[in-house]
């Protein structure tokens, strides 16, 4: 179980981006629940701590059921701080003019106006969320940004490196077995000499020794791997600016054994200074198959 499990609670005016918020938390890697009763929280957290498995949740919690409003103040004031869990309470806000704008713009009813007018309804809900709000270790006016925006500034306030969004996938392949259909970018390395055509490299792959320094001696692959990777440190924080999450690089040679594979090696060791990195080796067995089944 984690030393210390993290508990925010995302709450504010409805229509100010909650739903937007979950979904941030959620590529952050937050066990999200939306919406759940007040009066289930204690059961649900005696859950958490029996599982040992969660350590960082974020509940959603609104005002679209009136039986909960005088309970979440309530509720809220026993998750102080302790040894085993931090609390956090993220309000998100709006001007008046923006709410009734963006429930114009959904068609979307009020919870507190479902029969009456729209600025009854917010303005009810705003008195009842005031000593929330005031509880609240962070507040973000969401009236001047974008779904985007909102995002950026959930990901300043609460990504670490252990829960970055933004990650690298490597991927090496053989273009006689197909294209990876999810790669972002592909490259060939089919240029470089290939070592399937000595003998005794020929049974092993990139990431054996030998093969690795076969394949990186060669004169052109070194002012190849130099501009390549010059080319995605230039490429890739624009990647994660656009709020990315993920971005798959996918380097391919002939059976996806030898060149595509100590160059997928390679550059995973090296992005990984910088980024979360995966590397996968799609086809480096496949020759092997081939002639099991023969």
């Amino acid at each position: 179980m984690a030393d210390t499990l993290e508990l925010v609670v995302i709450t504010g005016m409805s229509g100010a981006g909650k739903t937007v918020a979950m979904q941030s938390f959620e590529d952050l890697g937050y066990f999200c629940i939306d919406n759940l009763p007040p009066t289930l929280l204690p059961k649900f957290w005696e859950l958490v701590k029996e599982s040992g498995k969660i350590s960082k949740i974020a509940l959603v919690m609104d005002l679209r059921s009136r039986a909960f409003y005088d309970e979440i103040i309530e509720m809220l004031s026993g998750f102080d701080n302790t040894e085993f869990m931090t609390t956090k309470i993220l309000f998100l806000d709006a001007s008046d003019a923006e709410l009734v704008s963006r429930y114009k713009e959904t068609r979307r009813a009020h919870p507190l106006a479902m029969e009456g007018r729209l600025m009854d309804g917010i303005e009810k809900e705003r008195e009842l969320l005031n000593d929330i709000k005031t509880q609240a270790q962070l507040v973000i006016n969401t009236t001047d940004l974008s779904p985007r925006q909102l995002r950026e500034e959930i990901f300043h306030n609460f990504e670490t490196r252990e829960t970055a969004s933004f990650h690298v996938e490597i991927l090496s392949f053989g273009f006689k077995y197909g294209l990876p259909i999810d790669a972002d970018i592909v490259m060939d390395v089919r240029f470089l000499p290939n070592p399937h055509y000595i003998p005794e490299l020929k049974p092993q792959t990139g990431l054996d020794k030998a093969v690795y320094d076969y394949v990186m001696k060669q004169p052109a692959t070194e002012g190849f791997y130099t501009k390549f990777e010059s080319l995605l440190e230039s490429i890739l924080p624009g990647y994660e600016a656009e709020g990315k999450t993920n971005l798959t690089i996918a380097i391919g040679c002939t059976g996806g054994q030898h060149r595509s594979v100590a160059l997928a090696k390679r550059l995973s060791e090296e992005l990984k200074v910088t980024y979360p990195v995966n590397v996968t080796h799609r086809d480096i067995n496949k020759s092997k198959e081939s002639v099991n089944r023969s």
